[in-house]
């Protein structure tokens, strides 16, 4: 006679529902067939979800680090199981259709997460992330879920060597594209800064927007402090790895959910970190996506709000001078939590984190490396106020967003040059058809139009290769890379593709643009847009099928982070309940 299965540890609140008792013996056959034993059902069961891909090298490294992980939680008496998510590289596929899935993976993932999750009743949680929408969706999923876990970030890509200077990323292979495409530069030196600008495994390398949210996941408090700066090729990040699985095994065992950690406080923290490193501006549309998802109401002018009272202090791409492995070297992001505590009310240093410390305590623990640069005292700031503004106005009545890197002109006035699609835009970019003073207007490249709200680090960034980028202005309904810089404006609400105001622009319309004065502006009279209105029409779906239909159906306004699980999926219930 066989023993009967061990007891369970009290630890496995939800996993104990699939594997305990003989009614359960199907699913432990199953699970026994791939090596699992008795005394490994008996314990909780911790999902280890990565996304590693072999289409970038940002989610390279996902396999090895989630064999440490998997130790560390063997180690503290845990079963992990894993598993792994999609994952779509803004860096590869820009320019092309291709990068309309980007965001909309941002949802895939996250479901994907909590379906398997569910679906096995997992007691908790290690997200490896990676590239940039992999570091929201796993955040996403943590409060849909709310079971205990934590997020590692896999790391940074170290940044690459050209003429002996060690700051070259993929930022500048773009920026170079359009120098070259100007006459600026050889074909043989773009392609010599191709091969020099990623030279390894990791996450692009300055505070774009991989590196802004991974920044972001510590100040909010879902990743162990100090571990999500080390970089992606740095031994210390097996280490790390395996630390998280034992800390998420704690966490399973106090019970520790993320909506404990994720609060307002927590949120606004996260803000506050992106306006103080001049991270990406996709930052807004995440954080917005992720406070609707623990049910927090959090609105896009308090993204201003706060950037308007904290200074910038992280010397980082694109505006400043350093890259997220020099921020690992001077001591972590730690120092920017304690540069900002020294002023009342822009951290809130009570909050706490998944190391069970609070951010007063991470940011008093930091230790700083002497001589370092990249974080500046707090007295002597980059910049006085945040890296973002957000801007209202007859063209952008629901708000948009501008990144500010502290050397664009904050008042811009000039010509609208009105494009329908992105791609449209950079064939005139490359014809060299955008002339100094010129707004370049992209719409219909909206969440629901794109669909998938694609960035424009193509256009921009050939606008800054050709020698335009202090000399033009650029706006649109989509979005931009964390490495664009210049007067650049992007989630502007409502979307062309929903009727608004940006739709009904006409080449020639003059632009008023002042950043000072919080205001985007289309100086046409009243009459006229009601006039233009009369006349339009959306434009048809681009997509009538599949994933991208999917989602243009379901998603939501920019300003409300994009999300597919908002007003638009409410009201669609609504009306099939209606209905049935």
């Amino acid at each position: 006679m066989t023993d009967a299965p061990t007891a369970s540890d009290p630890a496995k609140r939800h996993s104990a529902a699939i594997t305990d008792g003989p009614d359960r013996a199907g699913a432990r056959a199953m699970l026994k067939a791939i090596g699992f034993t008795d005394d490994d059902l008996a314990k909780p069961l911790i999902g280890v979800g990565s996304s590693w891909i072999e289409t970038m090298p940002c989610n390279y490294n996902h396999r090895q680090l989630a064999e440490h992980v998997k130790a560390g939680i063997r180690a503290a008496g845990g079963t992990p199981m894993e598993f792994n998510t999609i994952s779509v590289s803004d860096g590869v596929s820009m320019g092309t259709e291709g990068m309309k899935a980007s965001l909309i993976s941002r949802e895939v993932i996250a479901d994907s997460i909590e379906l398997v999750v569910r679906g096995h009743l997992l007691d908790g949680l290690v997200c490896i992330v990676g590239c940039d929408k992999t570091v929201p969706a796993a955040a996403m999923a943590l409060g849909r879920l709310d079971v205990p876990g934590v997020v590692l970030y896999s790391g940074t890509i170290y940044p690459g060597t050209y003429k002996g200077e060690r700051n070259t990323t993929v930022v500048t292979v773009y920026e170079a594209i359009g120098a070259y495409r100007a006459g600026r530069i050889s074909l043989d030196e773009l392609h010599a800064i191709e091969n020099a600008a990623c030279p390894g495994p990791g996450a692009c390398a300055g505070q774009y927007t991989a590196n802004t949210m991974s920044t972001v996941m510590e100040f909010i408090g879902l990743s162990p402090s100090g571990l999500n700066g080390i970089p992606a090729e740095d031994p210390a990040k097996l280490d790390a790895a395996r630390r998280t699985g034992e800390l998420a095994m704690d966490l399973v065992r106090r019970d520790v959910r993320p909506s404990s950690i994720v609060t307002r406080a927590a949120l606004e923290n996260g803000i506050a970190s992106v306006a103080a490193t001049g991270g990406s501006t996709n930052g807004v549309l995440h954080l917005l996506g992720i406070a609707h998802e623990y049910g927090i109401d959090l609105d896009i002018d308090e993204f201003g709000a706060i950037a308007d009272r904290t200074p910038v202090v992280g010397d980082m791409h694109p505006g400043g001078r350093y890259n997220a492995a020099d921020m690992y070297d001077a001591g972590g992001v730690g120092l920017v939590m304690r540069e900002l505590l020294k002023r009342p009310g822009l951290l809130h240093g009570d909050a706490p984190t998944v190391d069970g410390k609070t951010i007063a305590e991470i940011a008093a623990a930091t230790v700083e490396t002497p001589g370092q640069k990249v974080v500046v005292p707090l007295e002597t700031p980059l910049k006085a106020t945040g890296g973002l503004a957000i801007l209202r106005g007859s063209l952008a009545p629901d708000g948009c967003v501008v990144k500010l890197a502290g050397h664009e002109r904050r008042q811009f006035e000039g010509p609208a040059r009105v494009f329908d699609s992105e791609a449209a835009c950079y064939d005139a970019v490359r014809a060299q058809r955008i002339k100094p003073g010129d707004v370049v207007v992209i719409r219909n490249e909206g969440p629901v139009g794109g669909p998938g709200m694609q960035e424009m680090l193509q256009v921009t960034a050939a606008l800054v290769g050709e020698g335009l980028g202090d000399a033009v202005a650029l706006l649109t309904d989509g979005r931009f890379s964390g490495g664009t810089h210049g007067l650049m404006i992007g989630h502007v609400a409502p979307e062309a593709a929903l009727g608004g105001p940006i739709a009904i622009v006409e080449e020639g319309d003059r632009i008023v643009i002042d950043v000072d004065r919080k205001a985007l502006d289309l100086d046409i009279p009243a009459g006229e847009v009601a006039r233009r209105f009369e006349h339009w029409t959306p434009p048809a779906p681009r997509y009538r099928g599949g994933v991208m239909a999917k989602y243009a159906a379901l998603v939501g306004s920019a300003s409300l982070g994009a999300v597919t699980t908002g007003p638009r999926m409410t009201a669609s219930l609504t009306s099939n309940s209606r209905g049935s």
